[in-house]
């Protein structure tokens, strides 16, 4: 089993936002770091934005066994049928998401305090202000 750390933020809520994505093996050991610049959009649909990243990462490098942790427990409880999802700007990205999600053997998501979800906070932030230079020109 793989560890996939998500997060996504945006300055302003909507505002220039991006995701980070940390994927570690069981053991702790990183095996990659991807991070996007969104554009205007919101926290929730950033961090959408990372569950989908991980997501596909898992599907094209033949990983069927992927752990998801994510400081965002919103997404966490969507993804796990404890919440509806009402809003219509996240309805595509979820249902997104379950398509991928059904082309894996087990997905386990996991709510994280922000302390231990650091360092995809960190890429996040990254992409986040690389979509803040790309919305001065």
């Amino acid at each position: 089993m793989i560890v996939a750390y998500i997060d996504g933020g945006a300055r302003g809520n909507p505002g220039p936002a991006g995701y980070g994505v940390r994927i570690e093996s069981a053991d702790g050991v990183l095996i990659d770091e991807l991070h996007g610049a969104l554009g205007i959009a919101t926290n929730n649909v950033a961090e959408y934005n990372g569950l989908l990243t991980a997501l596909q990462w898992a599907v094209d490098h033949g990983h069927v066994d992927l752990h998801i942790r994510s400081d965002s427990e919103l997404l966490v409880k969507q993804m796990r049928g404890e919440y509806k999802v009402k809003h219509p700007g996240l309805k595509p990205l979820y249902v997104r998401a379950r398509l991928l999600v059904m082309q894996l053997d087990r997905v386990v998501f996991e709510h994280v305090r922000r302390e231990h979800n650091t360092e995809a906070d960190r890429l996040s932030n990254i992409a986040m202000d690389e979509a803040q230079e790309r919305e001065k020109g």
